[in-house]
């Protein structure tokens, strides 16, 4: 049995196509298409008709190509670019209508969830209590957890991207008082979460998204090249050396360094800032850089627990009145 998987991201679509027979999700095929979108659309604002577009076609071939590689159709959800625009269901139904796919929209709590448990499968049960940070283009997600699924979860609207608009606009390379005002922000926002993983006592600390596996390669982590096995460390200390090399640097500049992408560069310094704080709030020294994030947690939830999690997901994504889904398993996150 082959499944797919399709994230629409700020920056890309991706696709995964998975092998699925024993349990686990094997990837056999992945594909990305870059959208850009968090460059086009600013926070809470409609996604431009041209936009939509482009994610329709991009949706339309990422499915068509994973019935080449024999998967049916795809699990298909949008994060954060998607669910705070306004114009937000009328761009699922695009898609539904164009492409056949019934692309959804998650909650950032239930990103949280699903991310935590691709981390949990991964790192294993010897990792023990487990603190877990993503950092997306609009969202940062916090969980903690002992067991399969978190105790704790949190969706703050600290994502790189929108931290860039809305702080480090207008000066290239930022001034120092964009630089202060994005700081407090971000301590002011992370305070009271940060407060709870100190209290919880992880004993580990894991990393997911191409903001820290970038942030990782340029405080000296191993290469994408050298394959996934490969122990990813991040330093605090490093970031923050990090941080100030980023900050002296127009943006077009950050994409000549170890592990910046050109897409990414802009944001790459609010990423930075918000992973520094996150880890210094948290009282965290060094995380591991975990490879499997959100999209194998939708693999795994969808082999582990069958399709009709994922068919409630769109069921509720077609309620009008509802700006966004119902988290479907955040019991405990607010204990």
């Amino acid at each position: 049995m082959r499944i797919s998987v399709v994230d629409v991201g700020s920056n890309t679509v991706r696709l995964v196509v998975a092998d699925a027979e024993d349990g686990v999700p094997l990837p056999v095929h992945t594909a990305k298409w870059r959208l850009r979108l968090s460059e086009h659309v600013k926070p809470g604002c409609n996604i431009p008709e041209e936009d939509v577009d482009r994610l329709v076609d991009a949706v339309a071939e990422a499915s068509r190509t994973a019935t080449r590689w024999g998967a049916a159709g795809p699990l298909a959800f949008a994060t954060a670019v998607v669910r705070g625009a306004p114009n937000r269901l009328e761009v699922l139904r695009a898609v539904r209508t164009r492409t056949g796919v019934a692309l959804c929209t998650l909650p950032g709590e239930v990103e949280a969830e699903l991310t935590f448990l691709g981390a949990r499968r991964w790192m294993g049960w010897r990792s023990g209590p487990l603190a877990l940070m993503d950092i997306g283009g609009g969202s940062l997600e916090v969980a903690f957890g002992r067991g399969r699924l978190p105790d704790f979860v949190a969706s703050l609207p600290l994502g790189a991207a929108r931290l860039t608009h809305e702080f480090l606009q207008g000066v290239d390379p930022p001034a120092t008082d964009q630089m202060r005002a994005l700081r407090r922000k971000v301590r002011h926002q992370l305070r009271d979460v940060a407060a709870r993983i100190r209290w919880e006592g992880p004993r580990t600390a894991v990393v997911t998204s191409r903001t820290f596996q970038q942030l990782g390669r340029l405080c000296g982590a191993a290469a994408g090249r050298h394959g996934p096995f490969v122990q990813r460390q991040l330093e605090r200390c490093d970031l923050r050396a990090a941080i100030d090399r980023l900050a002296a640097l127009p943006a077009a500049e950050r994409a000549r360094l170890p592990g910046i992408s050109a897409p990414r560069a802009e944001q790459s310094l609010a990423g930075a800032v918000v992973a520094h704080t996150a880890m210094k709030l948290t009282g965290l020294k060094a995380v591991t850089i975990c490879p499997w994030a959100i999209r194998e947690g939708v693999l795994l939830r969808h082999i582990e627990d069958g399709a009709s999690w994922w068919a409630e997901v769109n069921r509720l994504n077609e309620a009008p009145s509802a700006p966004d889904p119902v988290p479907l398993h955040i019991a405990t996150a607010t204990n």
